[in-house]
């Protein structure tokens, strides 16, 4: 099948634009509105957002591209236009080129792993759009990627099944919440209230000054690792075991700790359940929950979407917008009966041990997506 440099094919985009002479409703895509894989989550805008720095803009007509290390495999076709990050390059087919075949071509396990060998800077590795343009793809007749991508998109349909099950389940839990702990802002049920300062044996966030990392060891974590329920321990920087046991002065996280994203996007929160070891930087924090409550009861009322809120809302009052420790430790806290908190963590487990099942599955689906676009790009579809 016949090579060619993704430059000769497609034009990667870089048209900046000031965000704050937008409408406020334009659609708005940063990198962690992008699944890996594709998906888009969801659109923010670029009021929801508060923009102030230049943007990228795109169409759709186009794919965008994740150029950010860990974050090279969030590749999404959107299906309007708007502005991205300019951690995300647009890009835009010619008339050679199948968007939809493009899109499944960047995303391959071996396309990404190439790209992350391939990503240069310190800190912050970053493809660069010259290197990008570089990259040779398969450059069948248009016809023959139209058909490709038609089954490639197909087959990722039973994923994106998949995905909506993990939704659902997850939104379950929220709603097992509410039914048994009501309005957490109206406290309908008149539990006891007390603080976040006031439940804890501890509240900090991680290392504030710039840690040694290194190629391997010990998972360093920031804010982009707290997801809503779960810790990302698959895109993570690392240390060493002395610069870990300077860090662990600070603070050694241990099951049944809370974490909490300070920056970037503000309030995921999700509960350490493994025995990994890790550091984290100043980023995110930990809430060490005391006696009076549950560790599930607590990761899931500063979830909450009033919690969420509150949140976001205290981190917009900083200057750079960051969540600090004092305004943590401020956040109220419902405190049902311990019994009635231990019934809510029996249900969640249920929930979770049904999700566990689905992302097994999921994984087996994707395992053998990524076969199958194997073959596709060898020609043997």
């Amino acid at each position: 099948m016949k090579m060619v440099p993704l430059g000769e094919v497609a034009t990667i985009e870089r048209s900046g634009v000031d965000p704050t002479v937008l409408d406020r409703d334009t659609p708005y895509l940063g990198l962690e509105h992008i699944t890996p894989g594709g998906p888009i989550r969801e659109y923010s805008s670029v009021g929801r957002a508060e923009l102030t720095s230049t943007k990228f803009m795109f169409d759709e007509r186009q794919v965008l591209f994740g150029k950010l290390r860990p974050n090279l495999g969030k590749i999404a076709r959107p299906d309007r236009a708007g502005v991205c990050s300019t951690d995300i390059l647009p890009i835009t087919p010619s008339t050679r080129l199948d968007r939809g075949y493009l899109a499944h071509c960047l995303s391959q396990p071996s396309m990404v792993a190439f790209a992350a060998s391939r990503t240069s800077g310190a800190n912050l590795p970053r493809l660069s759009p010259g290197v990008l343009a570089t990259f040779e793809v398969p450059l069948p007749r248009i016809e023959e990627q139209r058909r490709i991508a038609a089954i490639l998109d197909q087959a990722d349909a039973i994923r994106a099944k998949r995905r909506q099950v993990l939704a659902h389940l997850d939104a379950l839990t929220q709603s097992i919440f509410h039914d048994m702990f009501g309005d957490v802002r109206r406290n309908e049920l008149g539990f006891g209230t007390a603080t976040v300062a006031d439940v804890a044996d501890r509240v900090t966030d991680g290392e504030h000054k710039t840690p040694r990392r290194s190629d391997s060891g010990v998972p360093l974590l920031s804010a982009r690792n707290v997801r809503d329920g779960w810790i990302d321990f698959a895109n993570t920087d690392f240390v060493d075991e002395l610069e870990y046991a300077t860090l662990s002065r600070r603070i050694e996280p241990q099951v049944g700790d809370v974490l909490i994203s300070c920056s970037g996007t503000i309030g995921r929160v999700a509960q350490v359940r493994g025995p990994e070891r890790f550091a984290m930087v100043r980023s995110a924090a930990l809430v060490r929950p005391g006696d009076a409550v549950h560790p599930t009861f607590l990761e899931h009322h500063l979830a909450s979407p009033p919690l969420r809120a509150l949140m976001v809302a205290r981190a917009n009052s900083s200057a750079q917008a960051n969540l600090f420790q004092n305004q943590i430790n401020r956040l109220p806290v419902l405190i049902p009966p311990l019994a009635l908190q231990n019934e809510f963590a029996s249900r969640v487990d249920l929930v979770r041990a049904e999700r566990t099942g689905v992302q097994d599955s999921m994984r087996t689906l994707t395992e053998l997506f990524a076969s199958l676009q194997s073959r596709a790009f060898r020609g043997e579809l």
